[in-house]
């Protein structure tokens, strides 16, 4: 059976963590391991919420010691706890600081480590690669956490090839502040695998702040590298405070714009790395992303593109290296050679509107690249959809955190980074995006904030809108080479669509004067503002008014049939 030791450090007196200024050595983390391992109370899973990063590693090292595999949520909510312990009954809860009440046994660090003897040196143990080391959980679609077996193996040989690509086995002790919570996938990797099989010191400190991640990094000495994630760079960078220099920066959980990531090395005047990978897989990739575009995998990874029986769609499969077993990936990926590629977003963000295609990380980038915006994120309704008999389309909405800037001023900047088809309708503004500790934004989280936001702007429905496709029959005669759409075709649309949204039809009876004001391309979107009151005889009168990118393309008065207006069939 193949074991892996717990640490690659070969020397008892090679630094291992900094603990309040105070170095540790590897006698002392092995004593200290030992200690915990002793101490730990029965049950095979162990819910790791220590916030102390060198607490964190000495409980999940006696855990895997003890064969109790650590689990990983991605939050500590009584509901989350409830789910852990449907998945795991006999789980416990680590934790090294006082807390609310838990509906799970609580075992305390504190009485675990009392007071390790550290004159004798224990022997680095071994470990079965196969063992499990942790359940990573992330969100699944139905809100029930989704758990991600790691074995010892897998994780070990991951954080290897990591230290070799990253350049962190160069014979420096170097060390790593991160900004990532442990308990996170990256947090984990970069900051605790990295430390004990790439030969590192970790600092234990949370640092969470700008003057947090200043003191931490002052307090460590070089070569030191910032393991963070791009909402807390970006905080960084526009919290215009002096940083000490990081030789390293690595970056992960979300895309990284070019912009940032310069802004970001000018900063702490290092390089910076931006890490791909996923839970499922971890570490596959990185790049210097203020310089280049091309990724490159780590060594022993490899990408396969399939596709399966019955689907059309090719997906890329990641293997080999310290993947377990293959898996695919939701990314839209475009190998180069077989240790090359470029990225171009998940396809689960990629959208599709009036036939112009972008995704919500590109927009997000471009939102967030707008002076005077500190945080935003695009949010896509999921009852949104384009293209249906109704003329319904997707209408994309915006929250922002901006304080002192307007509404109108950061419209207008998207309009010049951005096609008009995807600009938010509505824009919200929130005094902060309720991310998670890892940078990451939850979709529910977002979309509860959309709810209340919109509910407190008393937000008016969305206009009623529609496209007409390049491939609608009016456009082969109207015009050839040059195709614009004709007044009877726009008029016809916007009555189906308007009537889809008051939910009854509106047949015309007579027409008042129709203005058409300016031309429609096949593939614009055309909203419809309208008012309607009686007419003399009883009918209805319908003003409406189309407007396309800002301007207004039709206006016009028409009388609608009576049944129309009184719901009954005509």
């Amino acid at each position: 059976m193949t074991e892996i030791p717990l640490i690659a450090h070969t020397s008892p007196a090679a630094l291992l963590a900094w603990v309040q200024g105070r170095p540790v050595t590897v006698r002392q983390f092995l004593a200290d391991v030992a200690l915990l391992a002793a101490a730990l109370p029965a049950g095979d899973h162990v819910f790791n919420a220590c916030a102390d990063r060198y607490r964190f590693t000495v409980g999940l090292c006696a855990a895997l010691l003890r064969g109790k595999a650590t689990l990983l949520p991605s939050s500590q909510t009584p509901e989350t706890v409830r789910q852990l312990r449907a998945f795991a009954p006999d789980v416990f809860c680590l934790r090294d600081q006082p807390a609310a009440a838990m509906a799970m046994p609580v075992f305390d660090y504190h009485q675990g480590v009392a007071a390790a003897d550290a004159s004798a040196c224990p022997d680095v143990p071994s470990i079965p690669a196969d063992r499990v080391l942790a359940y990573v959980f992330t969100s699944g679609s139905t809100g029930t956490p989704v758990p991600h077996r790691k074995t010892w193996g897998a994780m070990a040989r991951g954080a290897r090839a990591a230290a070799q690509r990253l350049g962190l086995c160069d014979g420096r002790a170097w060390t790593l502040v991160g900004t990532v919570p442990p308990q996170h996938m990256f947090g984990l990797e970069a900051t605790v695998m990295l430390a004990l099989q790439g030969g590192a010191a970790l600092a234990s400190a949370p640092a969470f702040y700008p003057a947090d991640v200043r003191d931490a990094l002052a307090a460590v000495p070089a070569p030191r590298a910032l393991v963070s994630s791009p909402v807390h760079l970006r905080t960084l960078v526009q919290a215009d405070m002096a940083m000490p220099a990081a030789d390293l920066l690595l970056c992960a959980t979300a895309p990284l714009g070019r912009e940032l990531a310069a802004a970001a090395e000018a900063l702490f005047h290092g390089p910076l790395r931006e890490i791909y990978g996923s839970t499922e897989t971890g570490q596959l990739a990185t790049r210097r992303t203020a310089q280049e575009d091309i990724w490159t995998l780590v060594p022993g990874v490899r990408l396969q593109p399939r596709t399966t029986d019955g689907d059309a769609d090719t997906m890329t499969w990641a293997e080999g290296g310290h993947v377990e077993q293959p898996v695919a990936l939701g990314d839209a990926i475009e190998a180069l050679d077989a240790g090359h590629f470029l990225l171009h977003g998940r396809k689960g963000d990629l959208l599709n509107i009036a036939g112009k295609r972008t995704s919500l990380a590109y927009l997000e980038h471009q939102l967030n690249a707008v002076d005077g915006v500190q945080d935003g994120a695009f949010f896509m309704p999921g009852d949104s959809h384009e293209g249906d008999a109704q003329g319904h389309v997707v209408r994309l909405v915006a929250v922002v955190v901006a304080p002192g800037a307007t509404s109108a001023a950061i419209l207008q900047a998207l309009r010049e980074r951005i096609d008009p088809a995807f600009l938010p309708r509505p824009l919200l503004f929130a005094e902060r995006l309720p991310r998670n500790a890892a940078g990451k934004l939850p979709r529910d989280a977002l979309a509860a904030l959309v709810a209340e936001l919109s509910r407190a702007r008393g937000a008016a429905p969305a206009l009623p809108a529609f496209v007409i496709d390049a491939g609608h029959p009016a456009m082969a005669g109207h015009f050839p080479g040059n195709p614009i759409v004709p007044g009877v075709v726009l008029l016809d649309h916007a009555l189906l669509a308007l009537g889809s949204a008051l939910g009854r039809p509106l047949v015309p009876a007579q027409a008042g004067a129709i203005k058409f004001l300016s031309p429609v391309r096949p593939g614009e979107r055309v909203e419809i503002e309208h008012d309607a009151g009686p007419a003399t005889d009883g009918s209805e009168r319908l003003r409406i008014t189309l407007r396309s990118a800002g301007r207004e393309v039709a206006s016009g008065t028409l009388q609608l049939r009576a049944c129309a207006a009184e719901g009954a069939p005509c």
